[in-house]
């Protein structure tokens, strides 16, 4: 069951399939302390990145209800999966259903709208799951937004089982992320920015290094989503007044509270408490 007294209205929802937002999570809360936060990991029905669009959008939209049904005006979808295959339709075509003051927000735009300040060639490349490298939808944002730039996407489908298994900083990962920065590189090997575009790769981000020739980085996504956001409620103060500032952050999981708990520990570096969500 829910414990209804630790809901707060007005707090920000951050919404993953699993536990990759919780990189992006700390991001924010590293950079907005003050405000109060709900995380939600759809962990029962992770992983999003192999699922169809339909499938992806009815889980999204699911989150996206629950977050409001629990006061939050502003929900972030910490997932790069739910932000290419749901957030378009959520936002214009629920949103004005639902609440027209509501909003949900991705992490695909802000990393498009700060490639050009990163990249020297204009030659960047995305790694991520199956789901987001074929929506292509880091290629269209950047593309919308800076013409000029070529985007080369690669899917690696075996880095977050690497994560999640806790194998990500051990030899037996080398295989796998050598075997996909070869490949993308081989693709275009005028690339001098890689874009981190799963949630999970970030602690992968030492072996990525590692097998990066000199000259080329690799960029997560994490602060360029906190800046974004603290940038989004400083240009509308109509929304930022009404997110409470407690300093606070509630967990809820679809999933088994206690193993959600124990996976967290890969990603956090504090003992959290979660609960059990129905969406």
């Amino acid at each position: 069951m829910e414990d209804k007294d630790t809901h707060r209205d007005g707090a920000i929802g951050v919404f993953d399939s699993g536990y990759g937002g919780l990189t992006v999570l700390s991001e924010i809360k590293s950079l907005m302390p003050e405000y109060d936060f709900i995380y939600l990991g759809d962990n029962a029905r992770t992983p999003y990145g192999n699922r169809s669009y339909e499938r992806v959008y009815e889980f999204t939209l699911e989150a996206v209800k629950w977050f409001f049904k629990h006061g939050c005006k502003l929900v972030v979808l910490a997932c790069n999966t739910a932000s290419a295959k749901a957030l378009r339709s959520i936002q214009q075509i629920d949103l004005p259903k639902i609440d027209i003051n509501n909003r949900v927000l991705g992490v695909i735009r802000p990393t498009a709208e700060n490639v050009s300040k990163i990249s020297q060639s204009g030659h960047i490349g995305i790694m991520g799951t199956e789901g987001t490298i074929q929506s292509k939808s880091y290629d269209i944002e950047i593309n919308k937004l800076h013409p000029h730039m070529f985007v080369t996407g690669e899917a690696c489908p075996m880095w977050v089982p690497l994560v999640e298994n806790r194998e990500y900083n051990k030899p037996g990962a080398d295989y796998f992320v050598k075997k996909h920065i070869d490949s993308i590189l081989s693709k275009d090997p005028l690339i001098d920015t890689i874009i981190l575009g799963c949630t999970h790769y970030p602690l992968l981000i030492e072996k990525i290094t590692d097998f990066l020739p000199k000259g080329v980085r690799a960029i997560s996504q994490g602060k360029l989503v906190a800046e974004s956001l603290k940038n989004y409620l400083e240009r509308h103060p109509e929304m930022d007044i009404l997110c409470t500032k407690n300093g606070t952050i509630t967990y809820f999981t679809t999933d088994s509270p206690s193993k959600f708990i124990e996976q967290a520990s890969i990603f956090l570096d504090e003992e959290i408490v979660a609960q059990k969500a129905d969406l």
